[in-house]
């Protein structure tokens, strides 16, 4: 388990730059971030949590890596201003486990919903070319006990959260959740803010049904909706509708050098616009998201990770 969280972490967002081990995870503050209404957001390590907190009790949106369970129970508790708290609801945007490496402890007592091909993911596990890794089953307790094709509808703290399916984007699994008195939308890693996205291409994503996704829900946006990302600052329009151009651009770009017959190489050499600069200081290099792109848009298979170089004796 160990050597696994390690491999998880070299890829991940916001954990890659770390390459935290499972001692140095217990180590990361749990910090608590009031969104609008009855919503908070959780920053740890991994995605950001969503969290309601109301008479109903706790429902949580994702929950991080397991070593950070006991810190997100005492970080519920204080919002709940009570003592280590367990949510009633468990809702997870997609099945990796940045996302889901809590589900095993919160399940035992809470009720975990997902799309349902996040149960089927992490039912049977995957081997992984992008990531360089094979990763195992989930335990029973881990796994959504309540899932569903487009959406769902769960009432609670006195407000209606929309659960809604985003197919063939970041996975085939994802959603977005939409808290609709507090006007708060956690949209999972269907946003990332203004670094590039992980484009999970082994897990049915694609990085123009990602760009439809997001163009969908900039649609239908609510006036002054507060957006909690999969990793980043809480946002809103203006920062999504700046990520959606990001995507467009790297879709053009890359389907005009796709036309002119340029190879993956290439692609990488020529780089992304310099505007873009600052978006390749994130998880995802400029190369490693062009490459994403090259292989979503040209129907190649992900190329493998290359293992980390031995350090020197």
């Amino acid at each position: 388990m160990k050597k696994l969280l390690l491999s998880a972490l070299l890829v991940l967002p916001d954990v890659a730059s770390a390459q935290l081990d499972e001692a140095s995870l217990a180590k990361v503050p749990v910090k608590s971030i009031p969104v609008a209404g009855n919503v908070h957001m959780l920053e740890g390590a991994g995605g950001n949590i969503g969290v309601s907190v109301g008479p109903d009790g706790v429902l949580i949106v994702d929950d991080q890596f397991a070593p950070l369970v006991p810190k997100i129970r005492a970080a519920l508790g204080k919002l709940a201003k009570g003592k280590e708290k367990t949510p009633e609801f468990i809702l997870n945007t997609h099945w990796h486990f940045d996302h889901t490496g809590g589900n095993a402890a919160f399940g035992r007592d809470g009720t975990i919903v997902a799309h349902k091909h996040v149960r089927t993911r992490l039912m049977n596990g995957m081997e992984s070319a992008a990531l360089g890794m094979k990763i195992p089953p989930a335990p029973k307790e881990a796994l959504p006990v309540i899932t569903y094709d487009q959406g769902i509808s769960i009432f609670f703290n006195g407000e209606e959260v929309q659960v809604t399916h985003l197919p063939t984007g970041h996975t085939d699994g994802d959603s977005m959740v939409y808290f609709t008195n507090s006007n708060v939308l956690h949209m999972g890693d269907q946003f990332t803010g203004d670094k590039y996205p992980f484009i999970d291409l082994e897990s049915g994503g694609s990085l123009e049904g990602y760009l439809r996704n997001v163009e969908r829900v900039l649609q239908t946006l609510p006036a002054g909706v507060k957006i909690i990302p999969g990793h980043g600052a809480i946002s809103g329009r203006q920062e999504l509708e700046t990520f959606a151009q990001m995507l467009r651009d790297t879709v053009d770009l890359v389907k005009g050098k796709l036309a002119a017959g340029k190879t993956l190489e290439q692609v990488k050499a020529e780089g992304m616009p310099e505007k873009y600069k600052s978006w390749g200081e994130g998880f995802l290099k400029h190369e490693q998201w062009l490459t994403i792109a090259y292989n979503s848009l040209s129907g190649q298979k992900p190329e493998p990770a290359k293992k980390p170089e031995e350090p020197k004796k």
